[in-house]
């Protein structure tokens, strides 16, 4: 994340030996107290939302066996890095936005610079793992899936990529010394028009927020065709249906994520191309209300996910409820019902061929035994007839599992 404050970027511009844009150094972003009050009581909440509600939402999975899937674990992944931006980055860009004074020190200057950028990145590439996950499960089932092992390399690779990405900005990270106090900034090495900073802000700028949401986009535009404008031809029946309505819940969720996550970095990556542009902008004392706005919308995205996943997923509900059981409107005994529901629908949804099938040859098997030998051949027969329809029971089976990866959704 950039360092966005007017006057730090005047003295960068000025270190760089850019043209000058203001004659002072004098702190002029000074706000009364009760707008510094409201800002304070908007970047608390965030703050107290998102590390609470991730940290519910990574309790939830890993604290229950059925929910550690492939999805999930890409679910933890996104849940920490914004409950780790919201804990260790938000109030300080609060606290150096309003009074325009770094107090953090050099080493957290760096990593001040540094973190947001590793974490958004994660976030975002979590979200675009999840989206090929999703479309790799509908448009090629019969593919491999990634195993537990493999999901948890993705994510270290994730996280390399996002530190290498991010170190040059934390390495360039420095604190400056104006009168009566101290900046923090990035000092890129000095060229002409700073075009080390311009290339590695647009290069950020695509990597972690256009590419990423370019390639979402069109998997989840060929999963919903797939989902909401095919129909397979011959199978009409309510357990279809059903997987289908949960397949679209799951897709609904992950997309109203997304869209979420775009919306509130829309304006923070607009306020910081056109600074490039119309530079004049940045040294009116209205910017500083500007970004504010634009900073808490873009850390306002890490508390967004868990509530989505509260209202749109019935075991993410159960487990909030449960987590937030001592609540007087949170009852254990509707967490408990709700549990055991869910836990038997998804089974029976995941397994139903299964059951039917054991169920047949169980009692197959036990007829045989009650009969009297010399019905013996009767016996074998009906369990070659079994046998010799097991192709056709298993092709089927193939066909629906290929059609539906419920047993692995969130639903």
């Amino acid at each position: 994340m950039e360092n966005a404050l007017p006057v730090a970027e005047e003295l960068q511009r000025r270190w760089l030996h850019n043209a000058s844009l203001n004659e002072s150094y004098a702190n002029q972003f000074v706000q009364p107290p009760w707008q510094v009050a409201l800002w304070a009581v908007a970047y608390g909440l965030v703050v107290a939302v998102s590390v609470v509600g991730n940290v519910v939402v990574m309790w939830i999975i890993l604290a229950h066996k059925r929910m550690r899937t492939v999805t999930n674990y890409f679910l933890v992944n996104l849940a920490f890095a914004e409950a780790s931006m919201a804990a260790f980055n938000t109030v300080v860009n609060f606290t150096y936005a309003v009074h325009n004074e770094w107090y953090y020190g050099l080493l957290y200057c760096k990593f001040h610079n540094f973190f947001p950028i590793a974490a958004v990145f994660a976030s975002i590439y979590s979200m675009t793992a999840i989206a090929l996950d999703r479309y790799m499960a509908i448009i090629h089932p019969l593919q491999p899936r990634l195993s537990a092992t493999a999901t948890k390399v993705v994510i270290g690779i994730i996280w390399l990529l996002a530190f290498l990405l991010a170190f040059p900005q934390g390495y360039y990270s420095v604190m400056e010394e104006l009168p009566g106090r101290l900046v923090c900034l990035v000092a890129w090495p000095e060229h002409d028009a700073n075009a080390y900073g311009k290339t590695y802000h647009f290069c950020m700028t695509v990597l972690i927020y256009f590419l990423p949401l370019l390639v979402i986009g069109c998997a989840y535009t060929v999963v919903g065709i797939t989902l909401w404008a095919s129909e397979i031809p011959g199978d009409s029946s309510d357990r279809y249906h059903e997987q289908v309505s949960a397949k679209r819940k799951v897709v609904k969720m992950m997309i109203i994520v997304v869209c979420t996550f775009a919306l509130c970095w829309l304006p923070y990556h607009i306020y910081f191309t056109l600074q490039y542009f119309n530079p004049e902008w940045y040294l009116q004392k209205f910017i500083q209300q500007v970004y504010l706005a634009i900073m808490w919308l873009a850390m306002s995205s890490t508390m967004y996910n868990p509530i989505i996943y509260c209202c749109l997923n019935d075991r993410f509900r159960v487990g909030f409820k449960h987590a937030f059981r001592w609540c007087p409107f949170v009852s254990a005994g509707e967490y408990e019902g709700l549990e055991m529901k869910s836990a038997r629908y998804l089974q029976t949804q995941s397994s139903t061929y299964k059951v039917s099938r054991v169920e047949t040859t169980v009692s197959l098997a036990v007829g045989a035994a009650d009969e009297e030998p010399e019905e013996g051949s009767k016996a074998r027969r009906l369990s070659v007839d079994v046998t010799s329809n097991g192709s056709s029971r298993s092709d089927s089976k193939t066909v629906s599992e290929s059609l539906s990866f419920y047993s692995n959704t969130l639903s």
